[in-house]
C-alpha cells in the first residue's frame, strides 16, 4: 500500500487569513496539560502522524471519551520506564464539552467504557522485499487501553493507556499532529472528526494527497463502501460539509484518476471562519 502522507506539489497554495504558525506554536509552548483552570474543550489534541494516519476504530462517543483522555496527557512529558498513565473523565465535562445533557453524558460513558477494551488501533508499516520484490505493508494492530474503570452512579470513565501505544502520545518532539478539542466539540460525525485530523496534520502548507486506499482505510470505511460514489456520498461530502459548518474549514478537493479509474484524493484546504478560499 502506498504511503497515506503525500503532498502533491501541484495542489494551488490557498492564501491564509487564520492563525499565523508563530502563534499556534506559542500557545502550544504555554500550553499545560493539567491546567486546572483550563476548560475540557480548550486542551488540545496531540498524537503520533503515524497515529492520525491509523484507522481508530471508534465509534463517535467513544472517539470523544479517547480524544478528551489524550487531551490531558502532556505529550512533550518524557515518561519513566514502565509508568503507565491512567486519565478520567467526567460525565460533567463530557457534557460541557460536547453540549449534550447530563443523562445523554452518563449513558455514551457507561456504554463507552463497555466497548473501549474491545477496540483496536490498525497501522500498516512497509514491509521489505522478497526476492526484489515489495511485499504488502505490514499490518500492525494494537489496543487503546490496557482496561477501563466506570463507576456506576458517579459518572466518570477511567483509562490506563495501551503500553505500546504511549510513544504516540507522549515524548512527541516531532512528526505530530495537534488541534484543540473544541473544533470538534460540535461534531456529530466519527468520519468528519477524522478528515479534520487528516487534514490538520498538513495545515501549514494547506494541502494533502491520500491514496484512495489509504483514506478509506484511515476512515474506518466498511467493505461495503467498494465503489468511489459511495466513499463519496457516505465519507467526504458529509465530513466537508459538516467541517464547513461546524469548524470553519474551507476545503476543495478532486480525485485523481488512472484512466477511469480513482486512484488518489487531493485537498486543499484552509480553516478561517471568517475567509473564504482564494486560489
Amino acid at each position: 500500500m502506498p504511503r497515506a502522507d503525500e503532498l502533491h506539489p501541484e495542489a494551488p497554495k490557498p492564501k491564509r487569513r487564520g492563525r499565523p504558525p508563530k502563534a499556534k506554536a506559542q500557545a502550544l509552548a504555554n500550553y499545560k496539560a493539567d491546567d486546572p483552570e483550563r476548560l475540557p474543550r480548550d486542551r488540545w489534541v496531540t498524537m503520533s502522524n503515524a497515529l492520525t494516519r491509523a484507522a481508530h476504530g471508534l465509534t463517535l462517543a467513544e472517539k470523544r471519551i479517547v480524544a478528551s483522555a489524550v487531551s490531558k496527557l502532556d505529550s512533550r512529558r518524557v515518561l519513566p520506564p514502565g509508568e503507565v498513565p491512567r486519565t478520567r473523565i467526567t460525565a460533567m465535562e463530557y457534557a460541557e464539552t460536547f453540549e449534550v445533557d447530563l443523562d445523554t453524558a452518563y449513558d455514551q460513558l457507561q456504554e463507552a467504557a463497555k466497548q473501549l477494551y474491545k477496540r483496536s488501533i490498525t497501522f500498516y508499516e512497509p514491509a521489505h522485499k522478497r526476492n526484489g520484490k515489495p511485499l504488502p505493508p505490514t499490518m500492525v494492530q494494537m489496543r487503546w487501553v490496557g482496561s477501563v474503570k466506570y463507576q456506576k452512579g458517579e459518572g466518570w470513565v477511567e483509562l490506563a493507556w495501551w503500553p505500546d501505544l504511549l510513544r504516540h502520545l507522549i515524548g512527541l518532539k516531532a512528526q505530530f499532529t495537534t488541534y484543540q478539542l473544541q473544533q470538534a466539540s460540535a461534531l456529530r460525525s466519527a468520519y468528519s472528526w477524522k478528515l479534520l485530523e487528516l487534514l490538520t496534520r498538513f495545515q501549514s502548507t494547506g494541502k494533502a494527497e491520500y491514496t484512495i486506499e489509504d483514506f478509506k482505510a484511515s476512515m474506518d470505511a466498511p467493505p461495503s463502501l467498494s465503489d468511489f460514489g459511495q466513499v463519496k456520498r457516505r465519507i467526504i461530502d458529509p465530513a466537508v460539509k459538516e467541517l464547513t459548518e461546524k469548524d470553519g474549514w474551507l476545503i476543495q478537493w478532486v480525485p485523481v484518476k488512472a484512466g477511469r479509474k480513482v486512484k488518489a484524493l487531493r485537498f486543499t484546504f484552509m480553516r478561517d471562519p471568517q475567509g473564504r478560499l482564494e486560489l
